[in-house]
């Protein structure tokens, strides 16, 4: 492993991965420094960049060793009108695109681009085991992560080692999909969401910013990269880990014509498809998971 201390582009750094990420890396010697479209007060030094045109001055990544490129629309921001899906597409596709392209715009360029992706890049794909070899599946999110990690790929012209991260589930009480999540079981309310027999495949934030971290420090990893925990599980056994960690009841299913009714397609692509994917490049690379089993990462993220 690369022990160096780098210094880090991120976009997407006011994010709750970024953020999280950018802490981090701090805490580890590294300098992250924030690719973003407003400078602050309090992230000064950052690097300005338009996400459809790409780096303002192209030059201040001359000094980059790795850019991690994180930022992208919200899927889970509303239902999907069509303009939103066009918003999602663009911010990924297009945004990896101008990122890469002003990378090329340098001749001191960085060695290594690590791109976020998501596991909606296989689609759904019953009880299938998919590790990072399966192909991309159907649907809305499984093109959009194909074309995104397409854009990011092409980094490797350039030089660039290029890792893509694509992430599951994640877990925080800071954000995403738990955040949402722990109201309603708090109260008593949470339940399991259609049959239960789609299966989850999550990732505690803490070993996300992890599985990033290495991907950046080792070598030897590039190409597509699962960040999920080793133990997916069907959303009925995700939900009763949910009440093992509230101690809380989970007696109010979510029928999926009623989580379609409420969120049209998202629902489908998001809480009702099944993806059971396993993280086989990391385990062959000898990363190591803090917290590998459900309970005890929401016990860990929630404290």
């Amino acid at each position: 492993m690369t022990h160096v201390k780098q210094t880090v582009a991120i976009t997407g750094a006011s994010g709750m991965v970024g953020a999280a990420l950018a802490a981090g890396l701090r805490e580890s010697g590294h300098h992250p420094v924030s690719i973003t479209r407003q400078p602050s007060e309090s992230n000064q030094g950052s690097i300005i960049w338009d996400p459809l045109r790409g780096v303002t001055d192209p030059s201040r990544l001359e000094t980059v060793d790795t850019v991690v490129h994180l930022a992208g629309e919200n899927i889970a921001a509303g239902r999907w009108t069509a303009a939103l899906k066009d918003r999602i597409r663009r911010s990924r596709v297009e945004g990896t695109r101008s990122l890469v392209k002003s990378i090329a715009a340098v001749s001191r360029r960085p060695k290594t681009l690590v791109c976020a992706s998501a596991i909606g890049f296989y689609g759904e794909r019953g009880d299938t085991v998919l590790d990072e070899d399966a192909v991309a599946g159907k649907g809305f999110l499984a093109d959009v992560c194909r074309e995104w990690e397409q854009e990011a790929q092409a980094a490797t012209e350039l030089g660039l080692r290029v890792a893509i991260v694509r992430i599951g589930v994640v877990l925080s009480s800071k954000g995403g999909a738990l955040a949402k999540m722990l109201l309603p079981f708090k109260l008593g309310a949470g339940g399991i969401i259609g049959s239960g027999k789609q299966y989850w495949s999550w990732i505690g934030l803490h070993d996300l910013v992890r599985i990033i971290a290495f991907c950046i420090e080792r070598d030897s990893v590039q190409g597509p990269v699962n960040a999920v925990s080793p133990n997916s599980m069907t959303n009925y056994d995700f939900t009763k880990g949910m009440g093992r960690a509230l101690h809380r009841p989970t007696l109010f299913p979510m029928p999926a014509f009623a989580a379609k009714l409420v969120l049209g397609e998202m629902a489908n692509e998001l809480l009702l498809a099944s993806t059971r994917v396993t993280p086989k490049k990391l385990k062959e690379q000898g990363f190591e998971f803090h917290y590998p089993e459900l309970v005890g990462c929401l016990e860990q993220e929630i404290s």
